[in-house]
């Protein structure tokens, strides 16, 4: 419980710190908005439905992303500057970062779900299922970003944030996929662990 207090606390100085001086406030909105939007379900489930602290580390670690790509906008996050100078990259990725944990945090939530409410047994099915989730986010999210800069026009370019790349929207869908698929490779073993941990608690 004391992580989870402490994620939750750390999650929410960071947006208040976001929240002073953003680049564009409507875009400070629009994007914070995902990470405030799960933070909000998670606690009114938590009594209900309580995660692995494996899956509430990966979550606050999305939701960082989510804060700092609100607080200067994907396009002009400094770090992701130098990177672009730096290597002589065409532009500023950093929201590949955040596409990437788009479908590898997402992909962990859903395993979860699936696993320990038993609602798949083979694992071949599951990791299917788990990472046609993360796409169909992914997808939903695309949605959004389109119907925002379609009803904003200028407003939600920030937002859109394809920095003149005409493949910007299917990359993202495609980090977002790559994102899932690491996160069942990489952390399968280590996330079955933790939810057998907590089964025997």
């Amino acid at each position: 419980m004391k992580l989870i207090y402490t994620l939750l606390v750390l999650v929410l100085l960071l947006l208040i710190w976001s929240a002073i001086n953003p680049y564009e406030y409507f875009t400070w909105f629009l994007e914070v908005l995902p990470a405030i939007i799960g933070i909000v379900i998670l606690i009114a489930t938590f009594h209900k439905f309580r995660f692995t602290n494996f899956v509430y580390v990966l979550v606050f670690i999305h939701c960082v992303i989510l804060i700092i790509g609100g607080h200067y906008t994907y396009a002009e996050v400094p770090l992701f500057d130098w990177i672009q100078e730096t290597f002589n990259q065409t532009r500023n990725n950093y929201d590949k970062v955040g596409h990437f944990a788009q479908g590898f945090v997402p992909a962990m939530i859903t395993r979860e779900i699936l696993i320990r409410q038993n609602v798949v047994n083979k694992t071949s099915w599951l990791n299917f299922i788990v990472v046609c989730v993360a796409m169909a986010i992914s997808v939903t999210y695309e949605f959004i970003e389109w119907a925002v800069s379609l009803g904003t026009g200028d407003g939600g370019d920030a937002f859109l944030g394809t920095q003149g790349y005409i493949w910007d929207t299917q990359s993202d869908m495609l980090y977002a996929t790559i994102g899932a698929i690491c996160a069942l490779v990489f952390l399968s073993k280590s996330h079955n662990k933790q939810i057998e941990y907590l089964n025997f608690k």
